[in-house]
């Protein structure tokens, strides 16, 4: 299987668009997205400030394997290194190098094994003892790689937590190679925030910790939005739905108001099209009818609550939309395989929701 890496305008660059491709009010799409980020728990930290000299490799594992050292409790984790100082190359282990330089973001959304090196074609053998003692550690942890040359890297390497179960629309929309070039004007949103981990990994005070979790998820949010808007205008999927005026002015609508008995025809008023339209164009981009989306996005909104609140379920079901106790168990069963019940006490056991001490969680 050949892995598709996806290469972003640099932060100062307009992004590419046709003149075809359909508009979408920014606010619009971020408030959806922003559902998302809430529901799914994004949940950032940032664990290690590499120094290298040539020649040098690090090998990660599948995002799998450090998962339970680095954020215990959280279903999936992303991978992201920050170019700091210096040029290197990076990909899913396998696939061609990327060349990165500095101020560079390269984003392993799926969690794939993957390699960041001083020269393509390098492979380092798996050590996860820095992993292991990253929970005992006060973080970031300064690693050091001396290759014996003159040429110096320093990178930053974070990782994001989020659910991927009931119903993530966002992760499985997105490739399994991200990569934001830096490059660009002095100014951008992109480049402060680089510029501040920057500042916070190289000299860590009181809060460093908490200040570069939270800038984590503010990398992948701005990260995404700049993915959203390289869209060319012929893709499908879910982010291309957000950016379709009327398709992302529908799934607006369903965030909004999960709870609202939305029948077809009613959102189809909404958003000014007819039903048979609506249908196509939705299930076209999203992949599902409208109606499927909102039913999954409702079991995924009670999943959250099940995790980490105390509501009974019969409040829950309110809350989502189901208009009786029975009737979001039987959904929940379907889509989830097992009971609420049974789900809520799985959670509980796992420390499911507790995340890594460093965490900070998307708000």
């Amino acid at each position: 299987m050949t892995l598709r890496a996806s290469t972003l305008p640099a932060a100062s660059e307009p992004a590419p668009r046709s003149p075809a491709s359909p508009s979408r009010d920014g606010q619009a799409v971020t408030d959806t997205l922003s559902d998302v980020l809430r529901a799914v728990r994004l949940t950032g930290a940032v664990f290690f400030a590499i120094d290298a000299s040539d020649p040098w490799v690090t090998e990660a594992p599948p995002a799998a394997a450090v998962a339970p050292y680095l954020m215990p409790g959280v279903e999936h984790v992303i991978e992201y290194h920050v170019i700091k100082t210096g040029s290197c190359w990076g990909g899913v282990l396998g696939e061609p190098a990327i060349r990165l330089e500095e101020g560079d973001i390269i984003v392993f959304p799926q969690g794939d094994p993957h390699v960041i090196s001083s020269a393509p074609g390098m492979r380092a053998e798996l050590d996860l003892t820095p992993h292991e003692r990253a929970g005992q550690s006060q973080l970031p942890i300064a690693i050091s790689i001396d290759g014996g040359g003159a040429e110096r890297t320093e990178l930053i390497c974070g990782f994001l937590g989020c659910d991927a179960r009931p119903f993530n629309p966002l992760l499985s929309a997105l490739p399994p190679v991200m990569h934001l070039r830096g490059s660009g004007e002095n100014g951008s949103v992109l480049r402060h925030l680089v510029e501040l981990a920057v500042a916070e990994s190289s000299a860590p005070k009181a809060g460093s910790g908490c200040v570069l979790s939270r800038l984590s998820e503010l990398l992948f949010v701005e990260v995404v939005r700049r993915y959203v808007a390289a869209l060319p205008a012929e893709n499908v999927g879910w982010f291309a739905g957000l950016r379709d005026e009327q398709i992302g002015r529908a799934l607006q609508k369903l965030h909004q108001r999960p709870a609202h008995p939305w029948s077809l025809e009613d959102l189809a008023k909404e958003v000014g099209m007819s039903r048979s339209l609506l249908a196509e164009r939705f299930s076209h981009f999203v992949g599902l009818p409208p109606i499927q989306y909102l039913a999954q996005w409702r079991i995924q909104l009670a999943a959250g609550l099940l995790r980490t609140q105390s509501a009974g379920l019969a409040e829950i079901a309110e809350r989502v939309g189901y208009g009786s106790e029975a009737a979001l168990s039987r959904a929940f069963k379907r889509w989830v395989g097992v009971a609420p019940a049974l789900y809520r006490r799985a959670g509980v056991d796992s420390g499911s929701g507790s995340g890594s001490g460093s965490g900070s969680g998307f708000r």
